[in-house]
């Protein structure tokens, strides 16, 4: 991995330096425009809309279009002006719980390494937010943009997770939400039957991107030159008579798919154990549990 910011954590009179790093990519297959002929790439050319000239790179500006349809020209010497008093620090502005921060802010995820002499304030810093079981909230500056963020740990390493303003959260006004949509007690009582017949230990691993996959496998058929095979279309599901109906069917569905699943398990490995509630709040045994180094975030 390659750092893409350089700085220090600022928490009271203490400063840890640290890069940072891009804890996510994605892997989605990228294209490009090209000729369907012969295959040549598709440029483009920056074209000046008022006198059909090309411009050059050195002479663009970013401009700001008024309601009017006037433009203000800013130039990097006015944004270098603008105060980033984050520029190159992440400011611990205050300690929360995880569950008071909404998943739905998250905007992107990054490392922190520590820089060169510190080591020891980073592993002191980690090791007490980790006991604390809270997240820092914190600002920071990236490209030219300031964002708040916030700081835990994941598998012995902070992880500084930017998040959207609350100006930036749209309010969800649908016409649904006003209206009076009776559920009865049987279809409730149906629809939580659902939810427990398919609890269980997420892992990430379980899962994968068909379509990506199906993506790759018909370039590589091209490369290869062979028959690319279309797969065979699933036959659609008559709808359910109604609601309840439909419930009691998925969950039928679901304990018949944990039943196939549970057999394999026992052929194979064995299955993960379900946790008792005893042994989540730590009573009867007599012993505190320690914090696990690597706790992700708490789902909302």
């Amino acid at each position: 991995m390659r750092s893409i910011w350089k700085g220090a954590i600022s928490f009271g009179l203490v400063t840890i330096p640290v890069k940072l790093y891009s804890a996510t990519e994605q892997r989605d297959v990228s294209f490009h425009q090209v000729h369907r002929e012969d295959g040549a790439r598709i440029k483009y050319k920056r074209v000046c809309t008022a006198d059909g000239e090309e411009v050059p790179y050195s002479d663009i500006a970013k401009g700001y279009e008024l309601p009017s349809g006037e433009m203000v020209v800013l130039t990097d010497d006015d944004f270098a002006e603008l105060p980033l008093s984050s520029s190159r620090r992440i400011d611990v502005l205050q300690f929360v719980e995880q569950e008071e921060v909404d998943p739905i802010y998250f905007a992107k995820s990054y490392y922190l390494e520590p820089d060169a002499q510190g080591a020891k304030p980073y592993v002191l810093l980690r090791d007490a937010l980790e006991s604390s079981g809270q997240v820092a909230i914190v600002k920071i500056a990236i490209r030219q943009r300031e964002s708040l963020a916030t700081l835990r740990v994941r598998e012995g390493v902070f992880v500084l997770e930017t998040m959207l303003w609350p100006d930036e959260v749209r309010t969800p006004d649908f016409a649904f939400l006003d209206e009076d949509i009776e559920v009865r007690k049987q279809e409730l009582s149906m629809a939580t039957s659902l939810i427990e017949s398919m609890e269980g230990e997420f892992d990430p691993s379980e899962y994968k991107d068909a379509y990506r996959e199906a993506l790759q496998a018909v370039i590589d058929a091209k490369v290869e030159g062979r028959e690319v095979a279309r797969p065979a279309e699933e036959a659609a599901e008559e709808p359910a008579a109604d609601l309840l109906s439909a419930l009691r069917a998925s969950v039928e569905a679901a304990k018949k798919s944990r039943g196939e699943k549970e057999g394999k398990a026992a052929s194979g490995k064995k299955a993960p154990a379900r946790k008792s509630s005893s042994s989540k709040s730590g009573s009867g045994s007599g012993t505190k549990k320690e914090p696990a180094k690597g706790r992700g975030r708490k789902s909302a």
